[in-house]
């Protein structure tokens, strides 16, 4: 795919959602370290069924330490995995009290020492609480970049660097939620809704769907 479309692609997701936000509910970094860390393997629409009355409970890292790892497993429950996410988030709390005051650092290395915190996951809070032009590579973003042609990879990382060079710079800040929006409601994984896509003529996928 050549830069002019690229380029084209941007300015059309641009101009239908300016300013594009994580589906996630949340109030400050922490909230969304938390969120972020729930939705690995389980949607945004089941971790924000859990967490208002979880935040209510526990809105930074010494109060979600003193509901125990029952505590908090009572709270998250109804989500995939939510043991393990518990235990993780607890070592997580406890690290942000020792090493970063209570906060949560805004650099990614720092971040991707926490448990339960991947290179994904350290993206997404660099760029929605910090406001790092960084791109998370989800599972949608992964099939949209290869699937349009937008930025071809055979793994994650290469997605990601891709897109990193690709993107142009004026449009590098929101990237991340315009694909991740795009792959999850238009360029969906079973059946891409192509006859009604803003960028079809722009996708070089061949085997576009029709009305």
């Amino acid at each position: 795919m050549n830069p002019a479309k690229r380029e084209e692609i941007f300015r059309r997701l641009s101009s239908l959602n300016p300013e594009p936000a994580t589906e996630l509910h949340y109030r400050n970094p922490f909230e969304l370290l938390v969120a972020v860390v729930l939705s690995a393997q389980a949607t945004d629409k089941s971790v924000n069924l859990a967490t208002p009355r979880l935040f209510q409970a526990a809105d930074s890292p010494a109060a979600m330490l003193a509901l125990g790892q029952d505590g908090l497993e009572e709270y998250i429950k109804t989500i995939g995995l939510y043991r393990t996410k518990a235990k993780n988030l607890l070592a997580a709390c406890r690290l942000l009290i020792e090493r970063h005051g209570g906060e949560v650092p805004s650099n990614r290395e720092a971040l991707e020492n926490l448990p339960g915190v991947g290179r994904k996951t350290a993206n997404v809070i660099l760029n929605s609480a910090f406001g790092e032009p960084t791109i998370a590579v989800d599972t949608h973003i992964f099939r949209l970049a290869n699937r349009t042609g937008l930025a071809p990879g055979k793994n994650v990382v290469e997605v990601e660097n891709k897109l990193l060079k690709f993107v142009p710079e004026q449009y590098r800040r929101h990237a991340h939620h315009w694909l991740i929006l795009h792959g999850r409601y238009v360029c969906k994984a079973r059946k891409p809704e192509c006859p009604t896509c803003p960028i079809s003529d722009l996708c070089e996928y061949r085997r576009k769907t029709k009305a």
